[in-house]
């Protein structure tokens, strides 16, 4: 995941990012005070929503606070999928993403964030970790940017969020650079959108 303690420059309007700051401040203490239990959940949802025949999947390893995917990632390679996983490059460009395998080596990354030392790949399906959500698609974000520059520039992969139902917000201010999502996985149901 993007660093959670990454200073936000935003190109939203003043008060659009004064509402989102306020928002990633509370989602953010929701998500750490969060029952990890549900966290089981959202991974079996994902594991029926993903077919490892779709082409590379775009994974997240997490920081500790986050939702782990980790059993994901090992069930869709025993299953056959292409893993991938991302790799924070600085600050105004995109997600990287690279092979991952259970043997990889994980490499320590920009804001304590690990990635596998295989080849890049360009995924088809991005999972996308969420701070918040709203039932219209929209997603918070810790506010670097990283996914709305990588989903803007792969435009045919599926998002797919994911977040436990606790980060679930009435409605989420929205900017002229933020792009709904396909679905959201939560350990209660998925979402779609369109």
């Amino acid at each position: 995941m993007v660093a959670p303690h990454t200073p936000h420059t935003s190109n939203d309007p003043p008060d659009i990012a004064a509402r989102k700051k306020t928002l990633r401040l509370q989602c953010a203490a929701a998500l750490r005070a969060r029952n990890v239990r549900l966290d089981h959940g959202i991974v079996r949802r994902l594991e029926a929503l993903l077919h490892p025949e779709a082409g590379p999947i775009a994974c997240v390893w997490p920081l500790a606070h986050e939702v782990d995917l980790r059993p994901l990632c090992h069930t869709l390679a025993q299953a056959g999928a292409t893993v991938v996983l991302p790799q924070t490059p600085p600050r105004g460009a995109p997600l990287v993403f690279r092979q991952w395998v259970p043997t990889s080596t994980m490499l320590a990354g920009r804001f304590g964030t690990h990635y596998p030392d295989g080849p890049i790949m360009e995924p088809r399906i991005v999972l996308v970790p969420l701070l918040g959500f709203d039932r219209t698609g929209n997603r918070l974000g810790y506010g670097g940017g990283y996914y709305d520059r990588t989903l803007a520039a792969l435009p045919h992969a599926a998002s797919i969020g994911y977040a436990p139902s606790t980060q679930e917000v009435a409605q989420l201010p929205c900017g002229p650079h933020d792009k709904p999502l396909s679905c959201i996985v939560t350990e209660k149901e998925v979402i779609r959108f369109g």
